[in-house]
C-alpha cells in the first residue's frame, strides 16, 4: 500500500514506453562495436577490424532490416509493434542514428586509425599524394591487372541507365567530347581485385623497410580514368555505393523444389529495390540527381561520406602480416575428461564415462571433428544425423560425413538453406552430401532449422547406445576459434531419445509436441521457459533469493520481457548479458529494478547462450541455439538443452557467468533510456575483462 493509503496502480506492462524499438537497440549495438575501435587499449589492426564489421553490420541492417520496413511501408502498413513505433516513424528515426553513427566512424577512421597507422608505417595515400616511383608502380598495376577488366557504360538514349550489382562500388563520370558536350558514365569498381592496392617496393633480401603503402583500387582507377574514354575529357568522377535489398522470401507452399528456389532467390538477391545509396561528400547535385532519379530512390535513401565507401573493406587491411598489432594468439584446450590412451580407448569411451562441456574458443574444437571422424571410422556405428547451418567452405566436419557414407554408414544431414548470406555455400554442400548418397533434408515448410545437434547410433555388444553432440554455435571449425560458444557431448539416456525424436520431426512427419529433456521450438521451448521463470517468481515469493543470469544474443520477444518484468515486480534478481538487441528497459521505477542489462563486445563474439535459475537452491542451467526473439521460438526449429551434472553447473555459474557479471573492462550497462555507458572502476579495484579471465584460466590448463 503507497503511503497514503490507497491501494498501488497496477503496471500496464505492454505500455509502449517501457519497450525500446528493435532497430535503434540493434543500432546502438553497431556504437559499441564501433567503440572498440575506438578503444586504445585494443591492438592497432584488431581497431580496423572492429571498423570494418561495423560497415558489414550496416550493410546487412540496410539490406534486411531496412528493407523489410521500406516494403511495409509501400504496403501501407501502419502496424506498430510493442515500442508503439510504426514502420515510417522507424525508418525517420533509424536515418537519424545513421547518420550520426557513420559520421563517427568516418571520424573514427580519419582521426584516429589513419594517423595511428602511419605511426606503425601503414599507409592510405591519395594518388595524388604518392611519390613518382610509388605512381609508377601503381600505373603499372592498372595497366597490367585492372584496365583490361574495366568496363565503361555510357549513359544515352540508345544505352539504358546500367544495372548496379547489390554492395559494388562504382565511379560515376562526367566526360566531355570533342563537341563541348557532357555525358555521364558509369565504371564499376571490379570486386574480385583488391580494394587496396599496395604500391611501395616491397620488402626482400636487400631492402629491409617494413612501410607498407596502400592506395584505394578506385582511387587508382579515377586517375587513369583518360585510358577508358580516349579522345574524351574526363571532367570529374565520384565513387557510389548501392546497397539492394537482399531479404531472399522463398515463397515455400508454392515452391516445388527448395534447392531450385534458394538458387532463384540468390540470383535475384543482385539486383533486389535500393535501399542505400552512398556518395562521397563531394558529388555535385546534378550528378546525383541523375543516380537518385535512375535508380529510384527517395532523398532520405542517401547517405553521403566523408571519407572511403564500403568500409567493410578495410578487413583486407586488418589481415596485413603484423603480428605485434594483434591480439597475442592463444592454443585453445582440450579438456581432461577427454584425454584417453588411443591404443586402449577412443573418444566414446570418453564420453561414456561422463558428460563433456566444451567451451569455445578456450576449448578446441577439434573434439567435435574427431567425434564426428571417429564416428565415420568406427565399425560399430550405424548411423549419423546431425543438422548443419553455416558450416563454411573446405568444412571437415561435412568431410567427416562423406567418409562416413564411403564407409557404409547410413547418414542423414538438415542442410538449412535459409540461412542468410550462407545459402549458396550450403546449396554446394548439399549438392555435394547427395551425390555420395546422404539423406539431405533441405528444411522444414515455414521454418528455419537453427538448432546445433548431432547424433551418433552405435552398437556396444547387445546394446544400442546414442551418442549426442549439442551445441550453441555452428559446426564451422573457424568460427569456433572465434566466437564464444558452448557444446556438449552426453549419453544421455532421455536426452538421446529426444535427439532421436527430434530427427523424426525433421527428416519425416511428426505431430510431437512435447520432449523428455530438450526445450525445442517451436513445439514447447516458450512455453517451458515462461514456466521457468514463473517456478523462479514462484519459489521468491515463498522462500526470497530468486536470481535469474540469462546470456543472450539478443532479447526482442514482448511476451518474455513481460515474464522478466513480472519476476522483477516481484523481486527476483535478474541479471541479463545480452551482447545485441536488448526491447526491454532496465531500472524502471516499479517495473524493472531489479534488472539489470549488460553487454560485452570484446575480442570474441559473445555467441553463447546460458541460461541459469537459481530454483530456490537447485541450480538449473540450459543452453542452446535460441536467443528470446519471436523468430527463434516461433519460427525455427531451436533446441536448448540442460546441463545436468552439478560440477558443469557450478562451472558455469561460478567461472563463466559471474566473471561476465564481475567485467568492469569491456561490459557497458544498459540505461533505462536504452544507452549504454561503461563500468566506473574506482580506483584500487581490479580490472577486470572476462575473455582476458577465460583466456588466462585456459592458458593455465594447457601448460599444466
Amino acid at each position: 500500500m503507497p503511503s497514503n493509503g490507497q491501494p498501488a496502480r497496477a503496471v500496464d506492462l505492454k505500455d509502449p514506453g517501457l519497450y525500446i524499438n528493435r532497430e535503434l537497440s540493434l543500432l546502438a549495438f553497431q556504437r559499441r562495436v564501433l567503440e572498440e575501435a575506438q578503444d586504445e587499449s585494443n591492438p592497432l589492426l584488431e581497431r580496423v577490424k572492429f571498423l570494418a564489421i561495423v560497415g558489414s553490420n550496416l550493410d546487412e541492417f540496410f539490406m534486411v532490416r531496412v528493407a523489410g520496413l521500406k516494403r511495409q511501408v509501400e504496403a501501407g502498413s501502419v502496424e506498430v509493434g510493442p515500442d508503439g513505433m510504426s514502420p515510417a516513424d522507424q525508418l525517420e528515426a533509424i536515418r537519424a542514428e545513421v547518420n550520426t553513427l557513420i559520421t563517427n566512424a568516418s571520424r573514427c577512421f580519419r582521426r584516429q586509425l589513419i594517423p595511428t597507422l602511419e605511426q606503425a608505417g601503414i599507409y592510405i595515400r591519395t594518388f595524388g599524394s604518392l611519390s613518382e616511383a610509388q605512381k609508377h608502380r601503381a600505373t603499372k598495376y592498372f595497366e597490367s591487372s585492372v584496365f583490361p577488366v574495366l568496363t565503361p557504360l555510357a549513359f544515352d538514349p540508345g544505352r539504358p541507365f546500367p544495372h548496379i550489382s547489390n554492395l559494388s562500388v562504382n565511379l560515376a563520370v562526367i566526360i566531355r567530347d570533342a563537341a563541348g558536350e557532357q555525358h555521364f558514365a558509369r565504371v564499376k569498381v571490379p570486386e574480385g581485385l583488391p580494394q587496396l592496392i599496395r604500391v611501395d617496393a616491397q620488402a626482400g633480401p636487400r631492402r629491409k623497410t617494413t612501410a607498407q603503402t596502400f592506395v584505394w583500387l578506385e582511387d587508382l582507377i579515377c586517375a587513369n580514368l583518360e585510358a577508358l574514354f580516349p579522345g574524351m575529357r574526363v571532367v570529374e568522377a565520384h565513387p557510389f555505393h548501392v546497397t539492394r535489398d537482399a531479404d531472399i522470401e522463398i515463397q515455400e507452399l508454392e515452391a516445388g523444389d527448395l534447392l531450385e528456389t534458394t538458387e532463384e532467390g540468390l540470383r535475384q538477391r543482385r539486383f533486389g529495390d535500393v535501399v542505400r545509396l552512398q556518395v562521397d561528400q563531394e558529388m555535385p547535385p546534378s550528378m546525383l540527381r541523375i543516380l537518385i532519379n535512375n535508380l529510384e530512390v527517395t532523398r532520405s535513401d542517401v547517405y553521403r561520406i566523408r571519407g572511403p565507401l564500403k568500409i567493410s573493406r578495410l578487413m583486407k587491411l586488418a589481415n596485413v602480416e603484423r603480428a605485434e598489432l594483434k591480439y597475442a594468439p592463444f592454443v585453445p584446450s582440450v579438456p581432461k575428461a577427454l584425454e584417453f590412451d588411443p591404443e586402449d580407448e577412443n573418444i566414446f569411451t570418453a564420453i561414456r564415462r561422463r558428460d563433456v562441456l566444451l567451451h569455445h574458443p578456450f576449448n578446441s574444437f577439434q573434439p567435435v571433428i574427431d567425434f564426428l571422424k571417429g564416428a565415420a571410422e568406427d565399425d560399430d556405428v550405424l548411423t549419423i544425423k546431425m543438422t548443419l547451418y553455416r558450416v563454411g567452405r573446405n568444412s571437415p566436419v561435412v568431410k567427416a560425413l562423406l567418409d562416413a557414407m564411403e564407409n557404409e554408414k547410413q547418414v542423414a544431414a538438415l542442410v538449412e538453406l535459409k540461412a542468410r548470406f550462407d545459402e549458396g555455400s550450403n546449396i554446394e554442400w548439399a549438392k555435394a552430401l547427395e551425390r555420395q548418397g546422404v539423406h539431405v533434408v533441405y528444411g522444414l515448410i515455414g521454418l528455419k532449422v537453427h538448432s546445433k545437434i548431432a547424433l551418433v547410433i552405435r552398437k556396444e555388444g547387445e546394446e544400442i547406445r546414442r551418442y549426442v553432440h549439442l551445441g550453441t554455435g555452428n559446426y564451422n571449425s573457424v568460427t569456433a576459434h572465434l566466437y564464444t560458444d558452448l557444446g556438449l557431448f552426453t549419453t544421455d539416456e532421455e536426452i538421446g531419445a529426444d535427439a532421436t525424436d527430434l530427427f523424426n520431426y525433421l527428416t519425416g512427419y511428426s505431430a510431437k509436441n512435447d520432449f523428455r529433456k530438450l526445450l525445442v521450438a517451436p513445439i514447447n521451448l516458450r512455453q517451458r521457459f515462461l514456466e521457468l521463470i514463473e517456478r523462479e517468481i514462484e519459489h521468491h515469493k515463498k522462500h526470497g533469493g530468486g536470481h535469474m543470469i540469462l546470456k543472450m544474443n539478443a532479447l526482442v520477444d514482448a511476451e518474455m520481457i513481460r515474464s522478466l518484468y513480472r519476476a522483477s515486480v516481484a523481486g527476483v534478481k535478474v541479471d541479463l548479458l545480452v551482447r545485441g538487441i536488448c526491447c526491454l528497459r532496465p531500472g524502471v521505477p516499479g517495473v524493472s529494478e531489479n534488472v539489470r542489462v549488460i553487454s560485452i563486445v570484446g575480442r570474441f563474439l559473445e555467441h553463447s547462450r546460458i541460461y541459469y535459475f537459481r530454483n530456490n537452491g537447485d541450480d538449473e542451467v540450459y543452453a542452446g541455439s535460441a536467443d528470446l526473439m519471436p523468430r527463434n521460438l516461433n519460427r525455427r526449429v531451436e533446441v536448448l538443452f540442460p546441463i545436468e551434472e552439478k560440477r558443469v553447473v557450478r562451472f558455469l555459474r561460478d567461472e563463466v557467468l559471474d566473471v561476465y557479471l564481475e567485467d568492469n573492462v569491456k561490459a557497458r550497462e544498459m540505461k533505462p533510456d536504452g544507452t549504454y555507458t561503461r563500468k566506473l572502476v574506482a580506483k584500487g579495484v581490479p580490472r577486470i575483462s572476462s575473455q582476458d579471465v577465460l583466456l588466462e584460466r585456459n592458458r593455465v590448463v594447457s601448460e599444466r
